[in-house]
């Protein structure tokens, strides 16, 4: 009897030592264990910079877009006020911002903004650190005559006005992220707006 009990302690002993040394508690090994960890670990190395570029694709376009729909806004107001509104850009570095404006103030000049009547203003760090203006990659200007603007505006006094019939003086704005790329938004004189991108596989705007 005592001989049975004792190997019956053996065996157990024996098979307590393979489950705690070899598998877990859940049943896999502990080398399965790193592997999946190790595997986990590329995953997140390859996902966070892919993350990345979406995240700064994605904040150029908002704010192309935003700043298309906020010309389009000034157009509409200036329409039904028959009145003029601008668009007003600071591309100063400690700056980076534009503003909507319903009138040019007692000087009769939209490019000093100090006495203008301004109904919004849009930050373009707003939409991220590495959101500004500039034409990244693009070698061309619109509508491809040229290289962009050396200040990435191409209006007279860095100002685009709408007046009561909804024509505007002509030009584009030039933005960017980190990343290089770029969107160019403007205007032609009849007050068509549009928003274009730079398509740096092909050297072009589309």
């Amino acid at each position: 009897m005592e001989l049975y009990k004792e190997t019956w302690e053996r065996r157990k002993m024996k098979t307590m030592g393979r489950g705690t040394s070899g598998r877990s508690a859940g049943g896999f090994s502990i080398i399965e264990l790193l592997v999946t960890f190790v595997v986990l670990g590329i995953m997140v190395g390859i996902a966070i910079p892919a993350f990345s570029v979406w995240l700064a694709d994605s904040s150029l376009k908002r704010a192309a877009t935003d700043l298309f729909s906020t010309m389009q806004w000034a157009k509409t107001r200036a329409i039904k006020g028959n009145t003029q509104w601008a668009v007003v850009f600071d591309v100063t570095a400690g700056a980076q911002k534009y503003l909507v404006c319903s009138s040019a103030g007692a000087d009769g000049n939209w490019a000093t903004t100090s006495d203008n009547s301004v109904e919004r203003t849009v930050n373009l760090a707003d939409y991220g650190k590495d959101i500004a203006f500039g034409h990244g990659v693009a070698t061309d200007d619109i509508p491809g005559s040229g290289s962009p603007p050396t200040d990435d505006v191409s209006y007279t006094n860095d100002v685009v006005v709408f007046n009561s019939s909804g024509f505007s003086n002509g030009g584009y704005v030039y933005l960017q992220n980190s990343k290089g790329n770029t969107y160019g938004i403007g205007t032609r004189s009849t007050g068509i707006i549009l928003l274009r991108k730079w398509n740096r596989d092909n050297s072009r705007w589309e």
